[in-house]
């Protein structure tokens, strides 16, 4: 069904008489397909017809706008507007408009794609990248962040500068390290940094460089393997947790099966925001999951529980979309997929509607590897389920087996035999 559009007149004058006019109705068509509603549709059509009046005064043609038009109109026209009203003047709107805008424009082949002039630290990290994804075959997430470390080393020592990597001393690298604020925070972000510097090392090494004396100024804090405590949920912290979806709670359907994938098959985030629907074989009760952080196709059994939360958002709560994932988007554009940080974020929400201390989704991985151990699981079966590629992962779960560790405990030195 088309909205009811609702402009004021100036508006609609400008949208005839500007350089936009061809395309206004080819905007307002891509706002209505991705579902925007009426009130954002009418902002996004004022918007540009205000863009489409201040290129008619400077006399810029279409074939002109790009990104940096649009920073002209936010920066440089707009603080000092006086064009009549209702001329749209709210900067959040005005960049989100022009940004759609010039997207339909990009897609009609109006105006060219942009082409991003790339820095010297552009094209290293660039490089680097493709040495993590082809030669070391990292997940995406690990070589985000191994990028971001790099890039932040890059910047701190050359800034805009070409990158001389033999000027590179030890001592830049001990200054950085130092200077990073996950160093005061837990001893896992500051391994994670070292690992990502060491990785940068190696790359540099193939590539010929001299990294010796650099990879002695890496510091490391002391992590003991198997050291720390898997945070899982009991029982009642279980219960609690599927208890916190009210019914006037937005997209509630959705929350709740994602802690379902969470929770009964110990899917990680990166992987219920993949989950296709092509994925699920709803005869078989199976699913196969392809975007995992090992890179591989893994089949897992679909438990009746999750299933069962998964056919009910999609009966009842699913936005139809064109777009093969199982959880998509609330609120338009629609046709883009959810990512995991949306994934983190309705379950850390979960965890404080019901009032719990845990905010990550592991946390449900290791309730998962808890509960399988208490009804007599072995720690294969616990690593075949949660699909780690070392045994030894699994190994820290053996603290979390009350049964087992109570036939080994000693008696308590004093208390009675």
């Amino acid at each position: 069904m088309t909205p009811s559009i609702h402009l004021q007149l100036n508006t609609q004058r400008w949208l005839r008489d500007s350089p936009l006019t061809p395309y206004a109705i080819g905007y307002y068509d891509y706002l209505v397909l991705r579902r925007y509603s009426v009130e954002t549709i009418e902002k996004h059509l004022a918007s540009i017809a205000h863009l489409g009046h201040w290129m008619g005064q400077c006399h810029l043609s279409v074939g002109q706008l790009d990104e940096g038009t649009v920073t002209r109109f936010l920066d440089e026209h707009l603080p000092f507007c006086d064009c009549p009203c209702p001329a749209f003047g709210s900067r959040p709107d005005l960049r989100a408009a022009c940004h759609h805008l010039l997207r339909v424009l990009r897609d009609l082949g109006v105006i060219p794609a942009p082409v991003a002039p790339a820095s010297p630290i552009d094209r290293e990290v660039a490089r680097f990248d493709e040495y993590l994804c082809n030669v070391k075959g990292l997940g995406t997430g690990t070589r985000r962040n191994y990028r971001r470390v790099v890039r932040q080393l890059l910047e701190h020592r050359f800034g805009g500068e070409e990158i001389a990597f033999q000027a590179l001393q030890p001592s830049d690298v001990r200054r950085f390290i130092a200077g990073q604020p996950e160093r005061r925070t837990t001893s896992a972000s500051a391994s994670a940094t070292a690992a990502a510097l060491r990785a940068y090392l190696h790359f540099r090494a193939l590539c010929g460089d001299d990294v010796h004396a650099l990879q002695g100024a890496i510091s490391t804090p002391a992590h003991w393997s198997l050291a720390s405590l898997p945070k899982s949920l009991s029982d009642e912290e279980v219960g609690r947790l599927l208890e916190a979806f009210p019914p006037g709670l937005p997209s509630r359907r959705r929350a709740y099966a994602m802690v379902r994938c969470a929770l009964d098959m110990g899917l990680r985030a990166g992987e219920i925001a993949h989950l296709a629907l092509a994925d699920i074989d709803w005869r078989a009760g199976m699913v196969t999951l392809r975007g995992t952080k090992s890179r591989r196709e893994d089949i897992l059994p679909l438990p009746v529980p999750t299933g069962e939360a998964i056919a009910d958002y999609l009966r009842y709560e699913r936005p139809r979309t064109a777009i093969p994932a199982v959880f998509v988007r609330r609120l338009a554009p629609h046709d883009k997929p959810i990512g995991s940080d949306a994934v983190q974020r309705l379950i850390r929400d979960a965890f404080r509607r019901s009032g719990l201390n845990h905010g990550r989704t592991h946390a449900l991985r290791h309730t998962l590897a808890r509960r399988l151990l208490e009804h007599g699981s072995s720690l294969k079966e616990v690593a075949d389920i949660l699909r780690h590629r070392s045994p030894d992962t699994s190994r820290i779960y053996a603290k979390l087996d009350t049964r087992a560790l109570s036939t080994v405990a000693l008696p308590w030195p004093g208390s009675a035999p």
